[in-house]
C-alpha cells in the first residue's frame, strides 16, 4: 500500500472512532439531562476535551486489527474509542495532579470551571477548588466509561474479558508510572536515566502503544506470538516517543507542539535530558536556574545552551533512535505479516522524524 493509501485508511479509521465517541457523548448528555443542566454542561465540557485529538491510540488498535485480517470495524472502533476515552481520563487527572489549568494553550476542564467561577465573583482559592473538583469528576466519568465502551463493543464474552484485562493492564501501569513521577518531584536527587525510562514506560507507553496494539491483535484473533511481539514493539517505540516528547518540551517549536518550551524547565521536570546533564561538570553553572518558577525566557535559553554543550541533547536524541531501531527490529520477526510491518514502520519513522 502506498503512502496515500495509508493516509486514506487512517482517515477512515478516525472517522469511525469519532462516530463512536459522538454517539457515546450524545447518549450520555441525553441521560444527564434528567439530572439537571449543570450535569449536561460537564459532559459537554468533557466532550470538548476529546475533540481535535490525533486519535493516536485508536489508530494503534485499528491498524493492528485490520492488518491482521480483522473485518468487524465497528467492534474495533469501539475498542479504539475506549483507549481514547482512557487517554482523556488520564490527562484530565494528570492536569489535576500538576495543578494545570490549561492544555495546549487553552483552558482544560479545570481551567474552564475555574474561569466560570471567577466570572461569578468567586475568589481565586474558591475558583481553583471549583475547577479542580469538576476535573476530578469528569476524569472519573471518562475512566469508568472507557471500560463501558468495551462492554458495548459487541464482542463475545470471552473476547470482552480478554480485552478488559488488557485495559486493566494499561490503567494499572499508568497509575504506577504517575505515582513514580510524583515521587520524582520530591526526591532530593535527580533519578537515573533508567529510572526515568521505566517511569515513562509505565505512565504513558503502556497505555498509548503496548496495550492498544495488543488489543487490536487479540481482537483480530492473532497468535500469542504476534501479540507478544507487538507488545515488545509498543514498549520500545513508546519509550522512544516519550524521550522525543521530553526533547520537544525543551527544544521544540511552540507553534508545532502547542506547548511552551520553558514550562518543563520552570517546573523542574525530571527527564532523560536532566538526568544526563546532572552527571556533567557543565551543569553546575546552570543548576540554580532549573526548577525556578520565575524562570525567564532568557534564563531558559541559558539552560538550553548548557543542555547542548554538556551533550544531554545529543544523548537523548541518540537514545530515542536506539529505542526506535529496537522497535523496528521486532517488526522483522518472520511471524509479523508484511501488511502489519508496512503499517507500523511509518510509526517508528514518524517518531524519529520528530528529532531531526
Amino acid at each position: 500500500m502506498d503512502g496515500s493509501g495509508l493516509l486514506d485508511l487512517s482517515h477512515e479509521r478516525q472517522v469511525q472512532v469519532d462516530a463512536v465517541l459522538a454517539r457515546f457523548f450524545s447518549l450520555a448528555k441525553n441521560r444527564a439531562a434528567a439530572f439537571g443542566s449543570q450535569y449536561v454542561t460537564l459532559w459537554e465540557t468533557l466532550e470538548n476535551n476529546t475533540v481535535g485529538g490525533k486519535r493516536f491510540r485508536p489508530k494503534m488498535v485499528m491498524c493492528a486489527y485490520q492488518s491482521l485480517g480483522g473485518d468487524d470495524l465497528e467492534a474495533a472502533a469501539n475498542v479504539g474509542a475506549a483507549f481514547e476515552l482512557l487517554h482523556t481520563a488520564l490527562i484530565v487527572h494528570d492536569d489535576v495532579i500538576d495543578h494545570d489549568f490549561t492544555r495546549r494553550g487553552s483552558p482544560n476542564i479545570a481551567g474552564t470551571y475555574r474561569d466560570r467561577a471567577i466570572a461569578t465573583g468567586a475568589s481565586t482559592r474558591v475558583a481553583n477548588h471549583s475547577g479542580i473538583s469538576a476535573a476530578v469528576i469528569a476524569g472519573d466519568l471518562a475512566l469508568f466509561n472507557s471500560y463501558r465502551l468495551i462492554d458495548r463493543s459487541g464482542v463475545s464474552d470471552q473476547m470482552r474479558t480478554r480485552l478488559l484485562e488488557v485495559m486493566d493492564d494499561a490503567l494499572f501501569a499508568s497509575a504506577a508510572g504517575e505515582l513514580i513521577d510524583v515521587d520524582f518531584q520530591i526526591a532530593a536527587e535527580v533519578p537515573r536515566v533508567d529510572d526515568i525510562l521505566t517511569m515513562e514506560r509505565y505512565k504513558t507507553a503502556v497505555y498509548s502503544f503496548e496495550c492498544p496494539l495488543q488489543a487490536g491483535a487479540i481482537l483480530a484473533g492473532a497468535s500469542e506470538q504476534v501479540v507478544s511481539t507487538l507488545s515488545d514493539f509498543g514498549r520500545e517505540i513508546g519509550i522512544a516517543y516519550q524521550i522525543v516528547d521530553d526533547l520537544l518540551g525543551v527544544f521544540g517549536l511552540e507553534e508545532e507542539t502547542g506547548k511552551t518550551t520553558t514550562g518543563d524547565l520552570r517546573e523542574g521536570k525530571r527527564t532523560v535530558l536532566i538526568a544526563y546533564a546532572t552527571s556533567t561538570r557543565e551543569w553546575a553553572d546552570a543548576a540554580h536556574l532549573f526548577g525556578d518558577p520565575d524562570l525567564t525566557d532568557e534564563q531558559a535559553g541559558v539552560l538550553r545552551d548548557v543542555l547542548i554543550e554538556c551533550g544531554a541533547r545529543s544523548f537523548a536524541e541518540g537514545l530515542a533512535r536506539y529505542y526506535a531501531n529496537r522497535a523496528l527490529a521486532r517488526l522483522a520477526e518472520p511471524h509479523i505479516p508484511p501488511a502489519l510491518r508496512a503499517e507500523l514502520h511509518p510509526v517508528a519513522d514518524s517518531v524519529l522524524g520528530r528529532v531531526k
